[in-house]
């Protein structure tokens, strides 16, 4: 099928869906979870376009304790609520009565999953996980449909969305990768901790060297003292390794009101040691808890960086409200949406020079996953994005060699093989993102199927 300006309607035939164990290869920690081992899910669908049938796939973990925060709740019972609302949209969709553009689907379907997933007392945020993968599923299968590149698609209006056609999607070749520093991690070479052997790095120290960071996004705790310590422990180690770098700050909800937020900002402000960092740190990234974050007025806390949204963005007005309170951007993350990416963009592109929108990671694993959130965020103009899935987890995982293997020969240059085990490649601290641009949605390979376990 030739490339085409118009919206493709499609049907879909079926939606089959999975899940793979992952094991961390180090603890990660943000807020106040600890994660050591979770659920990657998986979809495969197929839609008819024009009489044709075409395949598409994604891909997500399924992080307990992001989504959803309740301290009442099991890693588990997390688990469950996300291949609930995976369920959910799967019968949601699949009752769709006529051809739909993939917007509407999103929009009519979608929604309507996500109406059924909160009535049964499942959180917006847990609610739209399952709709978000099914949406970038429908895109990879209709950019194969229409024999595009995420680039050259969406900005030829195949998804169907309003906002593409507004937007200058840029094909870049490299974005710099910002690198996680949990809450759990060790930051000096000499820390002690125990080891996973596998040759991969381990501290934060280790990380700058072998992979030549200048990019970092940094935990919060909210606890005063601690962050203090830790902070300027990073802070040291950052002036004398890593060049002319840059940070962000990430607060994951952990500040109890504004108030707090405000004390806290002062009392970073106060110390010496931590002015370079605060120089060089480019926002902070969801401070307040998402019961709060639209309901507290920020702008006049002194905060002299962007404040932006993340956990709070479960709705396409959000973004409207947050920026009526003082924020000034919001994370694109595809955990969350595709189509909420597109909206956010064009959005901040009102007010670039006001407004950001920044790529955040929810640990996305080697393969699908990364491959379509870094593009995604890439394609919307975004130029560092935190990607941690490769230091949390090694490689492809617990995935067959043949799947591995796949991957890393359809996107060499994204992924490298030393000692014969392909990893995500960090080069001079970027990903090159040629080999991304391929027709689909960011793959030129799949998962084994039968190495998958049904998600029923």
């Amino acid at each position: 099928m030739h490339a085409s300006t118009k919206a493709m309607p499609v049907r879909l035939r079926s939606i089959t869906l999975y899940q793979r164990d992952v094991t961390l290869r180090l603890p990660f920690r943000f807020g106040a979870a600890t994660v050591t081992q979770c659920p990657q899910a998986f979809v495969r669908l197929e839609l008819e376009v024009n009489g044709r049938t075409w395949e598409g796939m994604a891909a997500e973990l399924m992080v307990p304790k992001w989504f959803d925060k309740s301290p009442g709740l099991t890693h588990e019972q997390n688990f469950e609520q996300l291949r609930g609302a995976l369920r959910t949209a799967r019968a949601a969709y699949l009752e769709a009565g006529v051809a739909l553009t993939p917007f509407a689907l999103s929009q009519t379907q979608g929604e309507a999953a996500i109406g059924v997933a909160v009535a049964r007392g499942l959180p917006r945020l847990a609610a739209q996980f399952g709709p978000a993968l099914l949406d970038k599923a429908v895109a990879d299968a209709v950019l194969r449909a229409s024999e595009l590149d995420w680039v050259r698609g969406v900005a030829a209006g195949v998804l169907g969305d309003p906002w593409s056609a507004q937007l200058q999607l840029q094909a870049q070749g490299h974005v710099w990768l910002r690198h996680t520093v949990g809450l759990a991690d060790r930051i000096l070479a000499s820390d002690a901790g125990a080891s996973p052997g596998d040759g991969l790095p381990e501290t934060l120290e280790d990380a700058i060297a072998i992979y030549g960071l200048r990019y970092f996004k940094i935990k919060l705790s909210g606890q005063l003292e601690a962050d203090l310590e830790r902070l300027q422990r990073i802070a040291g180690l950052l002036q004398r390794t890593a060049g002319d770098y840059r940070a962000t700050l990430d607060g994951n909800e952990t500040f109890a009101s504004a108030e707090a937020l405000g004390a806290f900002w002062r009392a970073l402000q106060a110390q010496a040691p931590l002015q370079d960092l605060l120089a060089r740190t480019l926002l902070l990234e969801q401070p307040l808890p998402r019961h709060l974050a639209l309901v507290e007025p920020i702008a006049g806390l002194g905060i002299d960086l962007p404040v932006i949204l993340d956990e709070s963005d479960d709705q396409a007005g959000v973004l409207a409200q947050g920026i009526a309170l003082g924020y000034r951007g919001i994370s694109s993350k595809a955990c969350k949406g595709i189509y909420r990416s597109l909206h956010s963009a064009w959005r901040v592109a009102q007010e670039p020079q006001r407004l950001l929108l920044s790529g955040e990671d929810l640990t996305c694993q080697a393969g699908l996953a990364v491959q379509q959130d870094t593009l995604l965020a890439a394609s919307l103009g975004v130029t560092h994005i935190e990607r941690n899935g490769h230091h949390y987890v090694d490689g492809f995982g617990t995935a067959p060699a043949a799947e591995s293997d796949a991957f890393a020969q359809a996107h060499a240059g994204f992924y490298h093989a030393p000692q014969g085990r392909p990893r995500l490649r960090v080069h001079s601290g970027q990903l090159q993102l040629a080999t991304l641009y391929v027709p689909g949605f960011a793959t030129a390979a799949a998962p084994l199927w039968d190495s998958l376990d049904p998600i029923h």
